[in-house]
């Protein structure tokens, strides 16, 4: 005989809004940043049992841009002020007081936060020479601001409660157009039109040389497309699988003890997910400083 049950009116509907969408009813979460949970919901009891709270897990919630304020508008298009806009804000500040503050004194001996500034230098600039050459030494600053921006942007967006601006398409977008652009011009304005001789690799036979300088010219013009889908897919790639992780963790959790024996594996993966996200925040800047660096050095020197 059953003797407790569920009112109606108690059962809570979880929509899945998309298809990155997950829903899982639990209890009060330990990390914010890995789920979300709707304040609103409150506890109910079933007969007198423990407490079911209902919850929705919204992998992709993390990533909405939020609008704060109006700041003009443009053919009835309204700009605003967004939440990406400020974490970039706060980016820069962040990188401009660190730089300035560790190295305003200079010291022989330097400190902890000195070597730490001295180091980011010296490894980009030793980046920057052993992929394009003393000479690409001139457009140092240019990749060393790239590196330094995407390096904050990616750890900052594993703080609790924080925004990730490298999970933003049009972020990165905007960097690999950036690089791409640069490279165009300054190939023509050095190298005139012998900048097309990147298109053609030397040595290869006449007769297969129209369709190798197609490949080439196709492979020149996707190249804002890998640029930037390669950083920003790593990021939104991560970040989710964190959540949804940390989704069955809270659920495991919830179903009494021996569901916490269940969430340990969940929560060990959590752990080392969030180690492997550190070491994937920083190669991704890397790996964005090191391209930019191959693709200058197409400029200073064309052809293969």
């Amino acid at each position: 005989m059953i003797t407790d049950f569920v009112e109606p009116e108690n059962v809570q509907a979880i929509v899945i809004r998309s298809d990155f969408d997950v829903a899982i009813a639990g209890s009060v979460p330990l990390i914010h940043d890995f789920y979300d949970v709707d304040p609103t919901l409150a506890p109910k009891k079933s007969s007198g049992r423990s407490p079911e709270i209902p919850m929705q897990v919204d992998p992709i919630h993390q990533f909405e841009i939020k609008d704060f304020f109006p700041v003009f508008h443009i053919g009835g298009y309204e700009i605003s002020f967004t939440n990406s806009d400020l974490y970039m804000f706060i980016i820069v500040g962040l990188i401009s007081l660190f730089m300035i503050g560790t190295t305003t004194r200079r010291a022989i001996v330097p400190g902890r936060l000195q070597s730490m500034a001295e180091v980011s230098y010296e490894f980009v600039a030793k980046t920057v020479r052993d992929s394009a050459g003393t000479e690409g030494m001139k457009f140092f600053p240019f990749v060393f601001t790239l590196f330094m921006f995407i390096l904050a942007a990616n750890l900052i967006g594993l703080i609790p409660y924080s925004f990730t601006v490298t999970s933003q398409l049009i972020i990165t977008v905007t960097f690999a157009l950036l690089v791409f652009f640069l490279v165009v011009g300054y190939g023509f304005w050095k190298n005139g039109l012998r900048f097309l001789n990147v298109f053609v690799p030397k040595g290869v036979p006449k007769i297969i040389l129209p369709a190798i300088v197609a490949i080439e010219v196709l492979s020149f013009l996707s190249r804002p497309v890998s640029h930037s889908v390669r950083l920003f897919a790593n990021m939104l790639a991560g970040h989710i699988t964190l959540q949804v992780f940390a989704g069955f963790v809270i659920m495991l959790g919830s179903a009494g003890i021996l569901g916490v024996f269940g969430a340990t594996l969940p929560f060990i993966m959590v752990v080392l997910l969030f180690a492997l996200e550190l070491l994937v925040a920083f190669l991704q800047a890397y790996v964005f400083a090191i391209l930019t660096c191959i693709y200058l050095n197409d400029a200073f020197h064309p052809g293969h």
